[in-house]
């Protein structure tokens, strides 16, 4: 993979990726941006987020698990002093839906986390990352 980063402000860039989109980041004002985007740090966790989401909605529907409501949240922590790494992520997933095949959900995230999501893989080596699922019957 190739592509390009382009300075467009004070503190701010743009990023046309690999696949044709445009990505924009910057910083907060009291380091010399105009908090006009999200901040490198932040799209590590939408990285992260979106690879996993990605595998586990993809496998519940090879699953034929298709009726249900999703979404995730994170928790992080990171180091006070530059570089400000993350030391913890905490992944969890959010399934909300009647009669969750619990067995397939859970599967399915296992296999994102062991298995597929090359981010989790790559974070994996650095950081704690833990996950939990939760369910809502509806």
């Amino acid at each position: 993979m190739t592509m390009k980063l382009q300075r467009i402000g004070e503190m701010a860039f743009h990023v046309k990726t690999p696949s044709g989109h445009d990505v924009y980041l910057d910083s907060g004002e009291n380091v010399g941006g105009k908090d006009s985007a999200a901040r490198p740090m932040e799209y590590v966790l939408i990285a992260l987020t979106g690879c996993t989401s990605m595998d586990v909605v993809s496998i519940l529907r090879k699953m034929k698990v298709t009726d249900y409501e999703y979404y995730m949240e994170v928790e992080s922590d990171q180091k006070d002093e530059h570089p400000k790494v993350f030391t913890r992520i905490n992944l969890k997933y959010n399934f909300i839906g009647k009669n969750l095949p619990k067995d397939k959900i859970e599967k399915a995230v296992e296999l994102s986390q062991d298995k597929y999501c090359s981010v989790s893989a790559m974070l994996r080596k650095s950081v704690e990352l833990t996950h939990e699922i939760n369910y809502v019957e509806k």
